[in-house]
């Protein structure tokens, strides 16, 4: 297993795109689902990726603050969907300030949870969901899929 260093650097237009975060020993899978995130949730804060990078021995995910997203007060997932990586489908609405939770999703597969999240569709008791959006929530350790009913 080959670790590499993950950073998480803040993109200002013209600026020098300072460090933020950074994991110095993280597993290549893991920096894959993150770069497959469209948000970050870390420290109360929501930040929006731009674009991504490979550089020698470190990989990129530049972000800038959200500014119309907040951090949801919601729990962390239940004690029974312990294990393996955890991501939540939540249904997305234009209008409304909560996100009703649709399914839990556990992997034990690393490879799995990056199918789930890059799919633009997902089926849930035979429901067809529309991704509009996969974020990162480090606070509850989660994954997050927000989709539209189709």
């Amino acid at each position: 297993m080959r670790l590499a260093r993950l950073e998480y650097r803040l993109y200002e237009e013209g600026g020098d795109l300072p460090l933020l975060y950074y994991y110095e020993a993280i597993e290549r899978e893991e920096a894959a689902l993150r770069f497959a995130c469209d948000y970050l949730i870390k420290n109360g804060t929501v930040y929006e990726k731009t674009s991504c990078a490979v550089e020698p021995d470190c990989y990129v995910i530049y972000v800038k603050p959200a500014e119309d997203e907040k951090a949801m007060p919601w729990d962390r997932p239940s004690p029974g969907v312990s294990g393996g990586l955890c991501m939540e489908l939540r249904e997305y609405r234009e209008t409304g300030a909560d996100y009703r939770l649709v399914h839990t999703f556990s992997f034990q597969d690393s490879l799995e949870a990056m199918l789930h999240l890059q799919a633009n569709y997902l089926y849930v008791d035979g429901q067809e969901w529309y991704r509009t959006s996969v974020e990162i929530d480090e606070e509850r350790e989660t994954f997050v899929y927000y989709a539209e009913m189709t």
